[in-house]
């Protein structure tokens, strides 16, 4: 065999996304190693016969001392990359109950940072989606109908108000299919100034032309439809750049064109579109574990199922249903 024909083995790597008071630990990487002198999550690779969370828990205490309880941990994400020399699989699993005062063991500076500090020229090519993950919520909101009648003002407030914010900043996409460019472009102005006020980024819906109407928006969604037209990222890096997807073709071309997340889906029936075909869960888990960004599953899904789609390894769930007033 010729060296160009050597098989590269792809290294099974767990790592940890700890989080204490809202901060997640950073290591820097040894000047001698691979990647060396970058920022990473903390972890190592997974020997045989270990399970991930067993080996993630030995690599945490050697690395730092602390004790990671395993019914603590919970899949984030799993990206596989290829630097050339070396091919990886990050398994990525967090927690927020680590025990016992972090240091580093082997010498490594260490340190907890929020986690909108974070940035991908920091780290290994392949960590850079673990930092979407992190910064991304769990619970991506998306607006529902706004009603004639209705002041859309007063009902996106009143909203907001019983929005789950959970342990990260939230996101709010304004998605309102109906409404012309014109209208569309005046509620969006008066969201932004609603979604600061709660704390909340707002990502507006559409084609790319909707961001360049609101540049002060937190990102860009884009439909299926106006996002397979496109080939590369249509915003800046900096924003969020998400794509609603329902297969492998769609989310492979979502990550071909830069997008920082997608949504997936329909998991479930839905009211909206009864007897249209599902994905459900061991397929949505099948679509997820090939795919390199954050998913967040979409379809008949509430709060109550966000520990199921973490466990087929999505972000989290995003939808209308669990927040929007029904009335």
């Amino acid at each position: 065999m010729t060296k160009a024909e050597t098989v590269v083995r792809e290294i099974h790597v767990a790592v940890g996304v700890i989080v204490r008071d809202g901060r997640v630990l950073i290591a820097r990487r040894p000047d001698h190693v691979h990647q060396g002198g970058l920022l990473e999550f903390p972890g190592g690779k997974v020997e045989p016969d270990e399970t991930v969370q067993a080996a993630l828990a030995r690599e945490i205490a050697e690395e730092t001392g602390l004790e990671i309880p395993l019914d603590t941990l919970r899949p984030l994400i799993g990206v596989r990359h290829d630097y050339g020399d070396k091919r990886v699989f990050l398994d990525v699993w967090r927690t927020d109950q680590p025990r016992g005062e972090a240091h580093g063991r082997e010498g490594q500076p260490i340190e907890w940072v929020r986690p909108e500090s974070l940035r991908g020229e920091d780290f290994p090519a392949a960590n850079r989606s673990i930092i979407r993950a992190v910064q991304l919520p769990s619970l991506l909101a998306i607006t529902g109908e706004f009603g004639i009648g209705y002041d859309p003002g007063q009902l996106l407030s009143s909203a907001l108000a019983g929005l789950p914010v959970r342990d990260r900043s939230g996101l709010v996409v304004l998605r309102s299919p109906a409404l012309d460019t014109e209208s569309y472009g005046a509620l969006a102005e008066t969201a932004l100034g609603l979604c600061e006020a709660a704390g909340v980024g707002l990502v507006v819906h559409g084609s790319p032309a909707v961001f360049d109407d609101t540049p002060d928006a937190a990102g860009l969604h884009m439909p299926w439809h106006e996002a397979k037209k496109l080939a590369a990222r249509p915003v800046p890096d900096g924003v969020w750049f998400g794509v609603s997807c329902h297969n492998a073709r769609e989310t492979d071309h979502a990550v071909a064109i830069g997008a920082d997340y997608v949504t997936l889906g329909p998991v479930k029936p839905t009211a909206s579109h009864p007897g249209a075909p599902v994905l459900g869960w061991v397929e949505f888990q099948n679509l997820v574990s090939r795919v390199p960004i954050p998913v967040f599953g979409l379809g008949g899904l509430a709060p109550a199922n966000l520990g199921e789609a973490q466990r087929a390894g999505a972000q989290g769930i995003a939808g209308i249903g669990f927040w929007w007033p029904r009335d």
